[in-house]
Parts: C-alpha cells; structure tokens; sequence
C-alpha cells in the first residue's frame, strides 16, 4: 500500500510541475487532488502499520 502512495505522490509532482510551469492549466488542480489523495493513502498506511505491531 505504501508503493501506490509513492507512486501516486510521484504522478502529482509530475502533474504539478507541468502546471506550474504553464504546460497545462489543469494539471495543477490534478496535481491538488492527488497531493491530498496521497496524504490521505500515507496516514492510512501509518495507522495500518502502527495496529499491525
């Protein structure tokens, strides 16, 4: 689970630089959601490994 956080944060550093770089307008609200996407993914995984223990 914590791959597909990682990979997940990747496509949005991706996604962000074209935005913000002005490649793309859109990509930067994409590059928001899947931020916030992987934060979410991230706790999880924490929570999940902290009860596992």
């Amino acid at each position: 689970m914590l791959f597909y956080a990682l990979a997940v944060v990747a496509i949005a550093l991706v996604a962000g630089l074209f935005g913000f770089f002005g490649m793309a307008g859109v990509s930067a609200s994409i590059a928001q959601i899947l931020i916030g996407l992987f934060l979410a993914v991230f706790v999880l995984s924490l929570i999940a490994g902290m009860l596992r223990r």
